[in-house]
C-alpha cells in the first residue's frame, strides 16, 4: 500500500523563533555594552567626589594617629619631669639638713668641748680606780684563802661512822674476772681506778653522756677479758644506777651479765678488802694544772678627742 505523502503546508517553521532569539541576543549584548561603558566612565567603581573623600578620611586618620603617638611621649616626659621634680625636693630636703649642721652656732661647739673634757676628766678618775682595785686583788685573794683555810681547820671532822666492808654475793666470781666497782648517790657517781682512787661525774643522764673521763673509763674497762662493773647502791642511788648502767649498756656494749649492784647501808667509808683478788685496776689519768690567769693591764688613758673646727 502506497504511503500517503504530507502536503508542504503542514512543515513547521522555525525562522521566527530564531528571529526572536537573535533579537533577545543582540538586545542583551547591547545592555552589557551601556553598562561596561558606564563603569569606564568611573575610577575603580567610584566617582571623583568619593575618592577625594576616601583620600581626605586617610589624611584624617594619619593625622589622628600622629597625635596620639605624640600625646604618649609627652605623657611619658610628664611623668618622667614629675619623677625628677620630687628628687629635686628630696635633694634640696638634704641640702637643707647638711646646711643646718654645718651652721652649727660656736655656743653649741664650746658647749661639746666643755661635756668632752668633762667626760674625760670622769673617765681618768674611773681609770684611777680601777687601778686601786687592780693592785688590791692579790691581797684580798691572799686574805680570802687564809680565811677559808682558817674555816676548814676549825670545822669538825665529819662523822662518815665506821667503814663499810663489801663483801661477795650470789654464787661469787669465776677466777680471772676483773671487777671495776661504781659508788652511786643520788646526786653522783664515784668509779674506782684502783682500790683506792677515783673519779666523779653527776648522775645526771646529759653529764653522763657528754664527760670524756667516765666514757673512757667505760671503754678502758670494757678492753679489759673478763670485766665487770658493780655498782655500790648508797640510800637514794637506785635513779643514778639506772642512769649509768644504761649508758654503758647502750653505748659501750656491755651485756646484762657484766653489769652487777650490792646495796650499801650507811655513810661509812667503803672497804673493798674481800674483794682485793679480783679488784681491777686502770691508770689514773693525770689532770693538767691550769696556770692562774693574770690580771690584764689597766688600760691606757682614752686620749682627748679633737674638737671640729667652727
Amino acid at each position: 500500500m502506497a504511503k500517503r505523502r504530507h502536503r508542504g503546508s503542514e512543515e513547521l517553521m522555525l525562522i521566527p523563533f530564531l528571529d526572536i532569539l537573535c533579537s533577545l541576543i543582540g538586545v542583551l549584548v547591547l545592555i552589557i555594552v551601556v553598562l561596561v561603558v558606564a563603569q569606564t566612565q568611573k575610577i575603580n567603581g567610584r566617582n571623583p567626589e568619593e575618592v577625594a573623600m576616601a583620600q581626605e578620611h586617610m589624611k584624617l586618620l594619619k593625622v589622628q594617629m600622629e597625635q596620639t603617638q605624640a600625646n604618649d611621649a609627652l605623657r611619658d616626659q610628664l611623668e618622667e619631669l614629675a619623677k625628677l621634680k620630687e628628687q629635686e625636693q628630696k635633694g634640696a630636703e638634704k641640702l637643707a639638713v647638711l646646711r643646718a649642721l654645718l651652721n652649727t652656732s660656736v655656743s653649741t661647739q664650746e658647749q661639746q668641748k666643755e661635756q668632752n673634757q668633762r667626760l674625760l676628766k670622769e673617765l681618768d678618775n674611773l681609770m684611777l680606780e680601777i687601778r686601786g682595785l687592780a693592785s688590791q686583788e692579790a691581797p684580798l685573794k691572799a686574805a680570802i684563802a687564809e680565811l677559808m683555810a682558817e674555816i676548814k681547820k676549825r670545822q669538825p671532822p665529819e662523822n662518815k661512822g665506821s667503814p663499810i666492808q663489801v663483801r661477795p654475793g650470789g654464787s661469787g666470781l669465776a677466777k680471772g674476772t676483773k671487777v671495776f666497782f661504781i659508788e652511786a648517790t643520788w646526786e653522783k657517781m664515784s668509779y674506782y681506778w684502783d682500790e683506792t682512787n677515783k673519779g666523779t661525774v653527776s648522775s645526771a643522764p646529759e653529764v653522763i653522756a657528754a664527760d670524756v673521763q667516765f666514757n673512757n673509763y667505760l671503754k678502758a674497762v670494757q678492753a679489759v677479758p673478763q670485766s665487770k662493773l658493780i655498782f655500790l647502791l648508797r640510800d637514794s642511788g637506785m635513779g643514778t644506777f639506772n642512769n649509768g648502767a644504761g649508758w654503758a649498756q647502750a653505748n659501750h656494749g656491755y651485756t646484762a651479765g657484766q653489769i652487777g649492784k650490792l646495796p650499801i647501808p650507811g655513810n661509812g667509808l667503803i672497804d673493798l678488802g674481800m674483794f682485793r683478788e679480783f679488784i681491777g685496776t686502770l691508770p689514773v689519768p693525770v689532770v693538767e694544772k691550769k696556770e692562774t690567769a693574770t690580771p690584764p693591764k689597766a688600760a691606757a688613758a682614752v686620749p682627748a678627742p679633737v674638737a671640729p673646727k667652727p
